[in-house]
């Protein structure tokens, strides 16, 4: 063999070991307990709330309203409460620490929300008062000391449990659960045009609400979810389609390995995590008990089914614990490893310099989790 061939082959070899070093690159993803919610007025530890809206801004983390059960069960007949706390996070060395704690003007739960340049923007939800249309701006000024919240314009239906992401001064809001039924309508707001108000951009290909929607570059992500039918029984998803901002066209991509709804995602570079969610069968089992003990029964009949019911919401066993990991390059699935805590649902994950931070959350059927949960993304080889 002769010098150039003997030079052609080490530099094939090295290529060779470049691309091989190169495929066996993995993520993988580094779970703390980054804070908890802090305690009552009375002193009484805090039971977290599902459907906050959070965010960040000027690098503080914003953790505001949210809903939980402070006195019973709602199987046991406990009312749920709508809370108006807002407490504002930052840094501390490795960690993060409470700097304030106010009070909204409104209570507010499960709203869309999302991160944006201008602020958080929280998008429909709920309260006492039912649903609403309403969305606002929440924003720090003076230094990062005190709270403004900025009216936008109004959604042209009120709606709860919606999907939100946001590319430069566009927000896209899509699906969510209405007064009579689900929305099949992608909506967006252009943050620098608000004399516009919201437009329609699209329908979504199924009603949907619970989904987790997720953007990267000019592809909008719909992933999972579910519709609640006429019939009070839902149907949960396992599609994932990909709408194009440039062309407006929807694309079916490769299906979740199983119907999830409720769950948490993220982009990390040309990954879509997914934390989570719920895979629906003892909360379709329990819609299913509903629906029979609203039927026309005898009370012996009705006293039965109830009795079921309480002892399957009781022992719920919490949520999946799966991170699901959506290759956009090669249109493919993959578990990248579980959670190592009570998988929290109805919450949002946010994206904090290079973290991800998912606050409180429901952790079973109707508890919450007083945690904010950080998850740092690592790439080893």
């Amino acid at each position: 063999m002769n010098r150039f061939h003997i030079s052609l082959f080490l530099l094939s070899m090295f290529f060779n070991a470049a691309i091989h070093a190169q495929k066996k690159q993995e993520l993988s993803l580094q779970w703390n307990v980054a804070a908890e919610l802090p305690v009552a007025a009375n002193g009484a530890k805090a039971l977290g709330v599902a459907g906050a809206v959070a965010g960040v801004y000027k690098n503080k983390l914003i953790v505001a309203g949210g809903a939980n059960f402070p006195a019973a069960m709602p199987w046991l007949g406990g009312k749920k409460k709508y809370e108006d706390a807002l407490y504002v996070y930052a840094k501390k060395g490795k960690g993060i620490v409470l700097q304030q704690r106010i009070k909204l003007p409104f209570t507010i739960a499960y709203a869309a929300s999302c991160t944006t340049d201008e602020g958080i923007v929280a998008a429909g939800g709920e309260n006492e008062g039912g649903l609403t249309n309403k969305t606002f701006l929440l924003r720090l000024t003076n230094n990062a000391s005190v709270f403004a919240i900025q009216n936008l314009p109004d959604l042209p239906f009120a709606l709860t449990n919606a999907s939100i992401a946001v590319d430069g001064q566009n927000v896209y809001l899509a699906g969510g659960e209405m007064t009579n039924g689900v929305s099949n309508q992608l909506l967006v707001l252009n943050l620098n045009n608000l004399s516009a108000g919201w437009k329609q951009l699209s329908t979504t290909v199924n009603k949907v609400s619970h989904a987790v929607l997720l953007i990267n570059k000019h592809i909008l992500y719909l992933i999972g979810g579910r519709m609640r039918n006429s019939n009070g029984i839902s149907t949960l998803y396992n599609s994932v389609f990909a709408f194009d901002l440039l062309t407006h066209q929807w694309t079916e991509k490769k299906s979740l390995p199983y119907a999830l709804s409720a769950g948490t995602g993220a982009v990390y570079k040309d990954q879509l995590l997914v934390f989570g969610g719920d895979k629906g069968a003892t909360f379709q089992r329990t819609e299913e008990l509903i629906a029979a003990i609203n039927a026309p029964n005898d009370e012996s009949t009705k006293k039965k089914l109830t009795d079921e019911k309480t002892a399957l919401q009781s022992a719920h066993p919490g949520f999946n614990k799966e991170i699901l990991s959506y290759n956009i390059i090669n249109d493919s699935w993959e578990v990248l490893g579980n959670i190592p805590y009570d998988t929290p649902v109805t919450t949002t994950a946010v994206k904090w310099n290079n973290c991800f931070f998912i606050p409180s959350g429901e952790i079973k059927a109707g508890v919450r989790s007083p945690f904010i949960l950080s998850v740092k993304p690592v790439t080893r080889k």
